[in-house]
């Protein structure tokens, strides 16, 4: 089968899901698939399973836009009950610890915080999806493994004190981080750093780059089979997926060379080693590289000569 056949009448976009507690990402990519009646969805992030929040779903050719979705930060609201540590750092763990909470002020709280805003470094909790030589860390532990992963860089751009009341085993935060970061590990640490040990016990994910999860579907809609015609009809269209990077609008002519993989001169226009997104008659025709010699080097291509021609709307 032709990529051209492949993606005909195949709905392509991205898909904001407000993901309930307790079903996994996999379970909404699933759902996803049969409410769509698409095979090809893929998520740009999980969610654990006690977590609820945004998750984006790629649809369709939109599937091949994922790895540039990577660079977008992600807000969460989080409560940690402080004076105890589980096994997997949230409420699905097993209690390993008690310790004594000591009394955290606002002023102590705030200045806590301050320590882990910026590049951080942090470690990845045991049960998670970090592979430990091909497999997920979380099956190693849930077999009984010692499982000690490395510690990774993140960045924390913002932290921000929700509530938390003198006396009060809970403490509420709002963070927007780098993709990688590890809302367990950050309240973790962030107990161990005001003299005490903690685990999650709510995390909802708010936003993904520009995507809030106000404009999200529920899950349970997904879970309901309510037809495809309205979920598709909302999907966010490629061209909109990419609005984090520069848009350049080409006319028929260099459309065609860009779909032939040829290059683009346009110098000065988009920065060496840059990524922007390349617009035809209002659609994404691919992603493409500025270079140091002014030209624009297509990195991912998305409508065909053929598709070009004939005028077919494919993304």
């Amino acid at each position: 089968m032709s990529r051209r056949d492949a993606g005909a009448g195949e709905p392509a976009g991205l898909l904001l899901v407000d993901k309930p507690a307790g079903p996994t990402s996999h379970d909404i990519v699933a759902l996803a698939r049969r409410a769509l009646g698409v095979r090809r969805v893929g998520h740009t992030g999980t969610l654990d399973p006690f977590a609820s929040g945004l998750l984006l779903l790629a649809v369709g050719r939109a599937t091949r836009l994922v790895q540039y979705m990577d660079p977008l930060p992600k807000t969460y609201e989080a409560t940690a009950r402080l004076g105890e540590a589980t096994t997997t750092d949230d409420p699905e763990g097993e209690v390993v610890q008690r310790c004594r909470v000591p009394h955290l002020g606002e002023e102590k709280l705030r200045a806590g915080m301050a320590a882990f805003m910026g590049r951080i470094r942090q470690r990845p909790p045991a049960y998670s999806a970090k592979k430990v030589g091909g497999v997920p860390a979380h099956r190693r532990a849930r077999r009984g493994e010692d499982v000690q992963l490395a510690e990774v860089e993140v960045e924390v751009h913002e932290l921000e004190l929700l509530e938390h009341e003198a006396g009060s085993a809970t403490l509420s935060f709002r963070v927007r981080c780098s993709t990688g970061t590890y809302v367990r590990s950050l309240a973790r640490d962030l107990a161990l750093h005001l003299g005490t040990c903690a685990h999650l016990t709510l995390l909802r994910r708010t936003a993904i780059g520009p995507w809030s999860v106000d404009r999200a579907v529920p899950g349970g809609s997904l879970e309901r089979g309510e037809g495809p015609s309205g979920l598709r009809s909302g999907l966010v269209t490629p061209l909109d997926v990419l609005s984090h990077l520069p848009r350049l609008d080409v006319d028929g002519e260099e459309a065609l060379k860009v779909a032939y993989g040829q290059r683009l001169s346009r110098p000065g226009q988009v920065g060496a080693g840059e990524l922007c997104r390349l617009a035809h008659r209002g659609e994404l025709l691919a992603v493409a590289e500025g270079r140091s010699d002014g030209l624009l080097h297509p990195r991912k291509v998305f409508q065909t000569a053929e598709e070009l021609a004939d005028g077919r709307k494919t993304t």
